[in-house]
């Protein structure tokens, strides 16, 4: 579904990606792990088309993004720090400019099924400039899923969850796991990094240094395996 060949970023003299290979089958679920400033959100923003690499390839569902890019961001939706949200519309209206825009068939009935599935369903009418954090972070969700993406990006999207919003995107990305969607997680969390993966990569100074079934290796093993991933490569 995904397929990388020698990724490069640089901005300036400074050099962020230095020759990224990444191969991710569709329904994989796959981790990545790295210390700040590795390149994991540089990587995720490349894969999700909204920067260009310096060099290299980059295919999604066999196609080069270069000729084919603007009819491809249709097959992913990002979770990451930004919400992408408009303050001064509803929830509802929200994913109604998204779902719009990805042309999603039987919009306002998809929209009802997401706004349930991560708990806003009460809120569709209310501004969400007036929303919490977590309930932003459970609407941002929500966009991202709306027009059925075949693929995911996730860069800490724990981060700034409550409680409940957490339990939902666990929720989501189990159910997401079952119905055999493409997904790319960044985290520094070890347990939630490992628990559905099927591949475990580990990004340092802008290059893959590791990639392991995590199937095959302890918690705790991987844990060791990571620390001396970074202190080899730094």
């Amino acid at each position: 579904m995904i397929a990388a060949e020698g990724l490069t970023k640089q901005i300036g003299s400074k050099k962020i990606l230095k020759g990224i290979d990444l191969e991710i089958a569709s329904g994989e679920f796959v981790t990545c792990f790295g210390p700040n400033g590795a390149g994991k959100s540089t990587t995720l923003k490349i894969l999700a088309l909204l920067s260009k690499p310096s060099s290299g390839k980059l295919f999604i569902d066999g196609k080069d993004v270069n000729e084919h890019g603007q009819d491809l961001r249709s097959k992913v939706g990002v979770i990451s720090h930004n919400t992408f949200l408009y303050a001064n519309l509803t929830a509802k209206e929200n994913l109604q400019f998204y779902g719009k825009m990805y042309e999603v068939p039987k919009l306002e009935s998809r929209i009802d099924e997401i706004l349930e599935q991560v708990g806003l369903a009460y809120a569709a009418a209310d501004i969400t400039g007036t929303f919490s954090r977590g309930m932003q972070q459970r609407l941002a969700i929500a966009r991202s899923l709306v027009h059925n993406p075949p693929i995911l990006l996730m860069d800490e999207p724990y981060t700034g969850l409550d409680e409940m919003a957490k339990g939902i995107l666990s929720s989501v990305l189990e159910s997401l796991s079952d119905n055999k969607h493409t997904v790319f997680l960044i985290t520094h969390d070890f347990d939630q990094g490992l628990e559905q993966s099927d591949q475990t990569v580990i990004l340092v100074e802008g290059r893959i240094v590791h990639r392991c079934n995590p199937r095959d290796i302890t918690r705790e093993e991987f844990r060791q395996l990571y620390l001396k991933c970074v202190e080899e490569a730094q």
